[in-house]
């Protein structure tokens, strides 16, 4: 790392694509500390199904923001960028180089590019949404999007509840539509940054290890942890904890509506669309170095990069 340089390490990348290990390794060389961008590592409870690092790794390799919410909880891109920015002010005072590593772009973006000024969520408003659906349909909801927002109703589709959801959720709380509110964008951190993707050229490669990966999730009684949250009387698939991949599928399975044998597949199935997603925003980054298990060692081609002067933190193209 260039001595005279101050920036944040930020290590993205598909899931399954080795960048926890990556994370720990540069940590073994250098004053730094770890802070988790994971959606579903906030968890507690939820660990074989999230990769979570075991507790041996995490006794040796403290990540902030693992390991800090219930699953009942709702945690927000706002909620960690706040979080984020303060860690990242105590690591400096600290001495030390954050290192953030994790696949959850979303929060990357709301930390690094800023926030818009949207309205916090509102259950109440949210419910009678989900009402009117469930009464009308989600094309009735679609139809109340496209007067109020066409915008937003062109680019989200009527069987994507959860964005419809939202759209209608911030005009109904705010009475602006989610296309003018984006457009008044806060700042995002000013620290410069190293910004580091890992991920095999070949998709087939990375399919591999997902299906590898979730077998091994599978081995390791994944199905009983599930039972375990399934059991809680507060705990339903329209929670976000319940959305991450793999979980649904699961739940799916112990309900009866999927066979052993399908739950596997779509959850596998899941689990790439979720590699697609991520790799689709990562092509957005501008200043991305990408890193590939294929090159040789990971450590050192991580190393080469951060001889180098960190950029600034604005990685996203204007869209």
């Amino acid at each position: 790392m260039s001595q005279s340089a101050r920036g944040i390490i930020c290590i993205s990348g598909p899931t399954a694509a080795g960048k926890t290990a990556l994370a720990m390794a540069l940590h073994d060389r250098m004053p730094a500390e770890l802070i988790s961008v994971d959606s579903a590592l906030i968890y507690r409870g939820m660990d074989i199904g999230t990769a979570k690092p075991s507790s041996d790794e995490l006794a040796q390799y403290p990540h902030h923001l693992v390991d800090i919410k219930d699953p009942a909880d709702v945690y927000s891109a706002a909620d960690f960028a706040k979080d984020a920015a303060t860690l990242i002010e105590s690591i400096f005072a600290r001495g030390k180089t954050p290192i953030m590593v994790g696949g959850t772009m979303l929060y990357y973006r709301a930390l690094l590019a800023g926030l818009n000024s949207l309205p916090a969520a509102d259950a109440r408003v949210r419910e009678q949404l989900q009402q009117r659906a469930e009464l009308k349909g989600w094309q009735s909801l679609h139809d109340e999007l496209h007067k109020v927002d066409p915008v937003s109703a062109a680019r989200i589709h009527p069987n994507d509840p959860q964005r419809l959801l939202r759209a209608l959720e911030v005009f109904e709380v705010s009475g602006r539509s989610l296309t003018e509110l984006t457009k008044e964008q806060s700042p995002g951190i000013q620290y410069p940054t190293w910004q580091i993707a890992v991920a095999p050229r070949d998709r087939s490669v990375l399919h591999e290890r997902i299906a590898l990966r979730f077998d091994q999730m599978l081995a390791a009684d994944f199905e009983n942890e599930v039972k375990q949250l399934k059991s809680r009387e507060d705990l339903h698939l329209d929670l976000p904890s319940m959305r991450c991949v793999g979980y649904r599928q699961m739940w799916q399975y112990l309900e009866g509506e999927l066979s052993y044998a399908e739950m596997r597949e779509r959850g596998i199935i899941a689990t790439r669309q979720l590699a697609k997603r991520q790799l689709t925003w990562l092509r957005s980054w501008k200043g991305l170095h990408w890193l590939h298990p294929e090159d040789g060692n990971l450590v050192s081609q991580a190393q080469v990069i951060l001889q180098k002067s960190p950029t600034p933190s604005d990685i996203w193209h204007e869209s």
